[in-house]
């Protein structure tokens, strides 16, 4: 049985190639596979969802909510689940929203918030598999980092021969083996990333932080643990969680807190990456009681906070890889260049508010990598999953793994 363990979402699109969506969930769930399958309403038309639910042994899901009861059926917890989402049959034009981000039922809306890597069977006759338009789209999703299963050549719905069947199931279900049999390239590798704002109280109620949500340090967890790492997440307060069990998370609200488990767990670790934006000051007296309005004005001194960055910069021994990160206002560049070297930085990540879609609360970032020999990257602005990619890609050259 060689998924067990693994779950696996099959995605089912409206072409005749559905048929054979039976013959692959059979041969998933033989490996050991969980299934669970979204469908969506045109596929109904060429295989019932009673039939995929017999062999899944999962109820199938095609809408949003169920209209009887009115439960929701979330495309983020179905994402969140699954190791690998499968799209076999994968139509032209399931494709083409798919390229183009359009969501207009359960199964894309899961392709645009699903967190594991994704893997599609295209389907379909002839000329639309050899149309410039579905190629380009076939070339966009490959270079979103989707795996394609090539469709076979031979005798096609339509009476025409050539390429566009859907591979056959054993061919896609040997596929979906070899990627999770594949080379981790971070296996036993352990890497420390901070995550996240840190909270430096005032009072019981109040406090300093910032508008960090902390998603790109959680997209650079998952992308480190699909590649096989051990990861320890240290994260400052937020509401987002992890969905790996090679993700270790550590919850701290001070940076003093984020200090002293970073230096706690660096020295066991290959690499670090500093993604979290740490609070530079905290107030120098925390009130024990809640401090009440009054009619003058409030003074309060502030004291710096200890550079994580910094301290780790330090510790650092030859064969480990600091990442630092700079989100800066004015003078990017050159203040990006400073942290490098007074922090003993093997790169660092800039990104500025200046630009739109970059910084805080975005689902998207636009970021420079600068090395320590000042060799500077830069990249389109991309979704936060995707910039974690290109992070983590730079920290693999730094580990001399290829």
């Amino acid at each position: 049985m060689k998924l067990k363990g693994k779950n696996i979402l099959l995605g089912i699109t409206g072409g005749i190639a559905a048929y054979k969506a039976a013959i692959l969930v059979r041969l998933l769930v033989k490996e050991g596979a969980q299934v669970k399958v979204v469908m969506t309403k045109l596929a109904k038309e060429f295989i019932t969802p009673l039939t995929m639910a017999t062999l899944s042994k999962n109820p199938i899901l095609v809408d949003f909510f169920d209209p009887e009861n009115g439960q929701w059926n979330s495309h983020v917890d179905l994402g969140a689940w699954s190791d690998l989402y499968v799209i076999a049959p994968a139509t032209a034009n399931s494709m083409g929203k798919m390229a183009n981000g359009i969501a207009d039922n359960l199964l894309l809306t899961t392709y645009l918030s699903a967190k594991c890597p994704v893997m599609l069977a295209p389907a379909m006759d002839l000329d639309m598999f050899q149309h410039p338009a579905n190629l380009k789209n076939i070339e966009t999703l490959k270079s979103y980092g989707n795996i394609i299963v090539d469709a076979d050549c031979g005798e096609l719905a339509s009476g025409l021969i050539g390429k566009g069947r859907m591979a056959e199931p054993e061919i896609i279900t040997g596929r979906i083996i070899e990627f999770f049999s594949s080379k981790k390239k971070l296996k036993n590798k352990k890497i420390l990333v901070t995550a996240g704002p840190t909270f430096e109280p005032i009072d019981p109620v109040r406090f300093i932080g910032n508008y960090s949500t902390g998603k790109m340090g959680y997209a650079i967890a998952e992308v480190l643990a699909s590649q096989g790492a051990e990861v320890f997440l240290i994260s400052g307060p937020t509401h987002l969680e992890v969905s790996d069990s090679s993700i270790t998370k550590i919850n701290v609200h001070t940076a003093q807190e984020m200090f002293e488990e970073s230096v706690k767990y660096f020295s066991d670790c290959n690499a670090a990456i500093m993604s979290a934006a740490v609070a530079d000051f905290k107030p120098s007296v925390q009130f024990e009681t809640k401090v009440k309005r009054g009619k003058e004005n409030m003074n309060m001194i502030l004291e710096p906070n200890k550079d994580i960055a910094a301290e780790l910069g330090k510790l650092k021994r030859k064969n480990q890889v600091l990442v630092g990160f700079a989100l800066e206002t004015t003078d990017e560049l050159e203040n990006a260049k400073k942290k490098i070297h007074t922090k003993n930085l093997d790169f660092i990540v800039l990104n500025s508010l200046n630009e739109k879609g970059a910084g805080f609360g975005y689902d998207t970032n636009k970021i420079s990598i600068i090395d320590n020999q000042e060799n500077i990257t830069r990249y389109d602005l991309k979704s936060k999953q995707e910039v974690a990619i290109d992070i983590v890609n730079t920290l693999l050259s730094k580990l001399k793994i290829s």
